[in-house]
């Protein structure tokens, strides 16, 4: 099952504190999403009920066809010899623990082991999918859906289609775990059924943890874009009448999604590009496709369409293991994240210049024709552009310019940043290139120097992000100045500048402040999100200050960061309006997180909004509902325990992070704060022991290895104590933390050029910072 609706990580508990600095407040315009698109008040969808897709055929035969052949309208359905492709003859199927019989007598059903280890006989009510894959759903007790583990490969049998296959190859995933076809990661309601069903409803009950969902029609059909259809149907039945009443060219649909007037010329006919002409293009429809084609999280559960997107979703960013630093995918991301990056979608390219907008297809006339509408295919066509044959695969443009990934073992994706390939990003960074695609006998570097050969040293190289992303990934001396200068520069994606912030904390100094205040204002509401998520280490009041505004900021994932940033500000920093714009932006986000009532991290989420409130008791209730849906659910084992520490119960904490680390041996946070306790426990050598472990599971945490060598150091291990640190420092150049137990140790130690060398780094890296300024002049006092 595609995780559409992925599953979201808690916030973390607290930060470490970085400068603070004061800075001016941006303002924020205070409005709130009414329903408009393209320009026009549309009806609010309260008022239209919705009518089905065969009300709409009546008017709109030829849509409605081609709709009919669309893997949205085979997205979900009830299982039938028409709609099931799979062989039920009887056929068992056995693969790395799984084992399963797939049969039909009057119905569809599965066979196979259940929660208590036993076979048992599943009925499959529902498809799910069709191409080049279909699932089928398993009915379990309390309204919920499993999406089971083996798929049926709907491809042609020369393809390597007409099989049965395991979702999960070469990984025996055990009953309990999330990843399980029965566990909460496959679970139908919540992971992906909205994106498969016109109007659904999940009806999620905590208290009895049961579902009730509900839908309009089982597909994706007219009304999941357009929105409930009842009052454009009357409008049409006015229209028949001949008494029409133009309604500001909203025709009576929640989300008109008419184009906007104009046409693409070819407005510098030389560069073989065309360019847009005519009335500005608006991003709704990429809006509405976003909800289904992006990898994010829902923050509603009462979506409408029209709606801005980020208005009911928080997307990913370009997050390591997710995209390469370049932002080509890594995991799916469903096309969105990636086409923001394009310069299509910059240009005003929208996803029906390409696709049929009801059968979702591409032209049948052949790939190139698609990219010839816009490009010339007499500049960009021939070899003297490609330098390959032209009845070849590298004579295809999607083949250079959208390279592919496959997921779910047969399901291939091509990549929606449409890019110019550079294999020299690949030398330098590791990131993947379309060369070596095709050719994968060939080394990178054998490729960055073909495309120097044919296009030569003076090929137009335009300016890219890879840098600065890589550098803020990888802890790298100028990450800082990197990710300022991406944050602020208007020109790249809101994507990538949305993910500079997001890396930028851990580097923070007043040099990039300015960075970030000036994101605060940004058009671009996935900016100024992230923008507000920077101000935590910022003294109370200047958060007030900066953040404030942002609580009646239009966009609804705007305002519920505000509300976490600043819930727990004492009353007297608020002004009487401030006030009662965080209650309310408070009371978003807790709908935000209940939205997901049935997700643990959601729990543990409100568990550290209602902590930083003060509100102990609903945090303790929050953790221990995150443990009733969950019981082997780590972080809120973990944040229990650090709950337990503010409130002096740490023998009770005790219990949950020894539990905690006996659930997940391998996982570094549970192991790190169980060697906290030990140090308050006064256990030395057991705490050093897990603090060292902590440090050897996740090296690229700097913070582990910085109190494993304060440990050690403590313990009269110096020379070990800077060997972990400089191990660090080499993984994380440009963490200062690291480079503050360096000086500290040597000089200690009594080696003051080793120690005045590290802080002439840091001074480097913090050149405002005047501690830093003045560690390095006592230190060179001291060797004179």
């Amino acid at each position: 099952m595609r995780a559409k609706s992925s599953p979201r990580k808690p916030f973390p508990v607290g930060a470490i504190l970085l400068v603070a600095v004061v800075v001016a407040v941006v303002g924020a315009v205070a409005w709130y999403w009414t329903g408009r698109v393209h320009g026009q008040q549309a009806k609010p969808a309260s008022a239209a009920t919705y009518v089905g897709a065969e009300r709409c055929a009546q008017c709109h035969e030829a849509e409605t066809k081609a709709w009919r052949t669309s893997h949205h309208a085979q997205a979900m359905q009830a299982t039938t010899d028409s709609t099931v492709l799979g062989n039920f003859k009887d056929t068992h199927f056995a693969q790395d623990g799984v084992t399963a019989t797939f049969q039909q007598d009057n119905k569809f059903s599965l066979r196979t082991d259940g929660p208590d280890g036993k076979p048992q006989d599943y009925p499959l009510p529902y498809t799910f999918g069709v191409y080049p894959l279909q699932q089928y759903l398993v009915l379990f007790p309390r309204g919920r859906m499993q999406s089971f583990v083996v798929a049926w490969d709907s491809r042609e049998k020369q393809q390597g289609g007409q099989r049965w296959f395991d979702l999960y190859p070469g990984q025996k995933i055990a009953t309990g775990d999330p990843l399980h076809w029965m566990g909460r990661n496959q679970t139908w309601n919540y992971m992906c059924a909205d994106c498969h069903s016109t109007n659904l409803r999940k009806n999620y009950d905590l208290a009895s943890d049961t579902y009730a969902t509900t839908w309009s029609e089982v597909d994706v059909s007219c009304e999941s874009c357009h929105g409930p259809g009842s009052n454009h149907l009357s409008w049409a039945q006015t229209h028949k009448k001949g008494s029409y009443q133009k309604d500001g060219e909203s025709e009576g649909l929640v989300n008109n999604l008419k184009p906007a007037s104009g046409s693409w010329a070819a407005l510098q006919p030389d560069t073989g590009a065309m360019h847009w002409k005519g009335d500005a293009r608006s991003h709704n429809e990429i809006e509405t496709c976003a909800r289904c084609h992006s990898r994010r999280h829902n923050i509603t559960s009462d979506y409408q369409p029209g709606q801005p997107f980020l208005d009911a979703y928080v997307p990913s960013l370009l997050e390591d293991g997710v995209y390469y630093p370049d932002g080509q995918i890594q995991e799916e991301d469903y096309e969105w994240g990636s086409f923001l990056q394009s310069k299509m979608y910059h240009e005003g390219v929208t996803c029906s210049d390409c696709h049929d907008p009801h059968s979702a297809k591409l032209p049948a006339v052949g790939l190139n024709s698609v990219c010839g509408k816009c490009h010339s295919l007499q500049k960009f066509g021939g070899e003297q552009h490609h330098h390959h044959k032209a009845d070849s695969a590298g004579a295809l443009c999607v083949n250079c310019h959208m390279p592919t990934h496959t997921y779910m073992v047969v399901d291939v994706r091509r990549d929606h940043s449409l890019r110019v390939p550079r294999p020299d990003f690949s030398v330098a960074y590791g990131t993947p290139n379309a060369c070596n695609q095709c050719h994968k006998d060939k080394s990178a570097s054998w490729a960055a120097d073909t495309v120097v050969k044919w296009y030569g040293p003076n090929r137009r190289q335009e300016a890219q992000f890879v840098a600065a992303i890589d550098a803020g990934r990888r802890g790298s001396a100028n990450a800082e100045k990197s990710l300022s200068t991406l944050i602020t520069d208007a020109a790249k994606p809101g994507i990538a500048r949305a993910t500079a912030l997001n890396l930028i904390p851990e580097y923070m100094t007043p040099s990039s402040v300015p960075a970030v205040q000036s994101a605060l204002g940004d058009p671009d509401a996935l900016v100024r999100r992230e923008a507000v998520r920077v101000l935590e280490p910022l003294p109370p009041k200047e958060r007030v200050r900066l953040a404030a505004p942002l609580l009646s900021d239009p966009i609804r994932s705007v305002r519920i960061e505000a509300a976490r940033l600043l819930a727990g500000t004492q009353p007297d920093l608020l002004q009487e309006n401030q006030r009662t714009a965080l209650d309310r932006a408070i009371a978003e986000l807790i709908a935000s997180e209940t939205a997901n009532a049935e997700r643990p991290e959601s729990h543990v989420n409100l568990a550290l909004l209602y902590a930083q409130m003060g509100r102990m008791n609903d945090a303790e209730n929050e953790l221990q509902t995150a443990l009733r849906l969950d019981p082997n659910n780590v972080p809120a084992m973990v944040n229990l325990a650090d709950l337990y520490r503010q409130q002096r119960r740490d023998s009770e904490g005790e219990k949950w992070l020894e539990k905690a680390v006996a659930t997940a041996p391998n996982a570094a946070e549970p192991i790190h704060a169980l060697g906290l306790l030990r140090v308050r426990q006064k256990q030395y050598p057991a705490a050093l022991a897990l603090f060292a472990k902590a440090a050897a599971l996740q090296p690229a945490n700097a913070r582990y290895s910085y109190v494993y060598a304060v440990a050690l150091n403590s313990t009269g291990k110096p020379d070990q104590a800077i060997t972990v640190l400089q191990q660090a420092h080499q993984r994380r150049p440009a963490d200062r933390e690291v480079l503050t137990g360096l000086i500290s140790f040597e000089r200690d130690k009594g080696n003051l050029p080793s120690a005045i060398a590290y802080a002439r780094e840091l001074v480097q890296l913090t050149p405002d910072d005047p501690n830093a300024k003045a560690m390095l002049a006592q230190l060179v006092q001291g060797q004179r």
